[in-house]
């Protein structure tokens, strides 16, 4: 492992990146389907919820066997007596997110160096290896088990394998660089609609009068995810240093509002430079405001439209249990609306950013969010769900966007050399989003309804502050400038670093073939896609079934 990390070679040789460099003839339509594969085993971290309410009666199998009401957080993770409370599984959620913001900073100079081959190979160890450790953790009924294996370690192979793909789509798609980190990025998206009715499906068949299945679907869930994450990994190839598209010629440096640079930032500097800083802050904004919403939009749809859901003319307070039952059931075809947009926007923004350039996108993003945050009191009490849904439809679909298009944001002002591991430090800004966003929200109506106000209302004052997050975001973006010459590689810098990153001008100045030699099959390229392609339509439609209970 310590080889792997310091990026020193193998006896075998197989994970080292001068072996996948491509040969003339390699199709690099190949390379987003290899991205997808990882993308979507990393992402059920999104969809982890499906695990608590089994895990929340893993002792009392039928009724959950409560802890002791004094016993802490820290006794709870070495409990094995009494069920977990949800709120304490809840905390896997920070662990995720930190760990993959933290981990992406850290080794993300190392990626560039390495490879994105050797970085999905330790992702899959780490993200597989964790889930292998949390079902240990479950048979053993140890917490903390399951804090360090899909938490830490698993945290870790998320920030790894989130980035892996980021730098070498850049390179192959210079022309679309928005829709290629796009495709990519959507499979995060998609992850937890793949794996949640997968894990729900496992969980049933494992499911045992003496056990809810938990452990049982971490382990088969591991094995699926280790062969596709390690296809991917193998299925990686990055271009001959200075390749370009075939009839394609790149745009004049630092034209108008593009801001497309042609020089490279090492990613030392860029804690020194302005425009890192103020992409953080615009990266921070968008997803602390569509964070904070995710998290609550089923109880904020039950709690402000109540029995309207079902016809009743009640508010939720009102409501009896069977009632109650109902509109969950609405709620949750709500919530899978919801991840359909959030997984769309993924690919529609950053590929309309292409044409309207980065900047304008995000202006779009905080302007259009903005207004339609400011619209949800008024269509709550004027009591239209047709209005309420679609603001929350367009606002998710621009918080996926937004993930999706600041990898090509970064690529236009820093270069393409290290924008990989530039990606992975300003990731420490969705780690930030992560508590900040969840926390107003929550705090905000916890506060609220202390103080009286019907549940209805509780939320009309945090949709003013989440449109406040959003100014700040515009304002950053608004003041968003080319990089300064100082900042960007001498000629001799780049030279190193690129020795260093082991780039080649083609695979024939190795030794040992790449692999890629002569032209790819096109059936190779249309095998890739429906790997990835048939798991991904199979969650949209188990999706899409669900969402049809709102409809209903």
């Amino acid at each position: 492992m310590s080889a792997v990390f310091t990026g020193r070679s193998t006896s075998s040789g197989w994970l080292d990146k001068e072996r996948t460099i491509a040969g003339a003839g390699f199709n690099r339509w190949l390379v987003p389907p290899a991205a997808l594969a990882i993308h979507l085993c990393i992402g059920m971290a999104y969809g982890f919820s499906v695990f608590w309410l089994p895990l929340s009666r893993a002792i009392g199998i039928s009724a959950a066997q409560a802890c002791p009401k004094d016993m802490g957080l820290w006794a709870e993770l070495f409990a094995s007596h009494c069920d977990w409370k949800i709120s304490t599984m809840g905390w896997m959620y920070t662990l995720f997110f930190v760990l993959l913001g933290s981990s992406a900073a850290l080794w993300g100079g190392w990626l560039e160096h390495a490879g994105p081959r050797k970085a999905g190979v330790v992702s899959a160890l780490c993200w597989c290896g964790g889930l292998v450790i949390s079902a240990f953790g479950v048979s053993t009924h140890q917490m903390w088990l399951m804090w360090l294996g899909s938490g830490v370690i698993g945290g870790i192979g998320l920030g790894l394998g989130y980035i892996s793909p980021v730098s070498t789509l850049i390179k192959w798609f210079p022309d679309r660089r928005g829709m290629a980190t796009g495709m990519a990025i959507m499979g995060f998206g998609g992850g937890a609609m793949v794996g949640s009715p997968l894990a729900a499906e496992l969980m049933k068949h494992f499911a045992t009068p003496t056990s809810v299945g938990v452990a049982q679907t971490f382990l088969v869930m591991a094995a699926v995810y280790f062969v596709f994450m390690m296809a991917g990994a193998l299925g990686y190839r990055v271009p001959p240093s200075g390749w370009k598209p075939e009839g394609w010629t790149p745009p004049a440096a630092q034209t108008g509002d593009a801001m497309i640079t042609q020089r490279h930032v090492h990613v030392k500097k860029v804690w020194g430079i302005p425009q890192f800083w103020l992409l953080w802050m615009v990266l921070c904004m968008n997803v602390s405001a569509g964070i904070g919403v995710i998290g609550m939009a089923s109880p904020m749809l039950q709690e402000v439209f109540g029995g309207n859901l079902i016809g009743v003319a009640k508010k939720f307070g009102e409501l009896d249990p069977s009632q109650l039952a109902a509109i969950a059931g609405v709620a949750a075809g709500f919530t899978a609306l919801l991840s359909l947009f959030n997984i769309g926007g993924r690919f529609f923004w950053a590929s309309l950013s292409d044409r309207l350039g980065r900047k304008r996108t995000y202006v779009v993003f905080f302007v259009l969010g903005g207004l339609l945050y400011a619209s949800i009191p008024g269509s709550a009490a004027a009591g239209s769900k047709l209005l309420f849904v679609a603001a929350f439809c367009i606002i998710l679909s621009m918080y996926g966007g937004g993930f999706a298009t600041v990898p090509a944001y970064l690529a236009d002002l820093f270069g393409t050399q290290m924008v990989g591991a530039i990606h992975g430090r300003l990731l420490t800004a969705w780690a930030t989003a992560g508590v900040l966003g969840p926390i107003t929200v929550n705090y905000m109506r916890e506060y609220q309804l202390g103080l009286g106000i019907p549940r209805e209302q509780v939320y009309n004052q945090t949709m003013f502050i989440l449109v406040g997050m959003l100014i700040i975001g515009l304002v950053c973006n608004l003041a968003v400038r080319p990089v300064a010459d100082k900042w960007f590689m001498s000629p001799a810098e780049l030279a190193e670093e690129k020795r260093l990153a082991h780039d080649r001008a083609a695979a024939s100045e190795l030794r040992t073939d790449s692999g890629t030699g002569g032209r790819t099959p096109g059936s190779w390229v249309v095998l890739a896609w429906a790997a990835v392609g048939l798991p991904l339509a199979w969650g949209v439609y188990r999706t899409l079934q669900s969402a049809s209970r709102f409809f209903n």
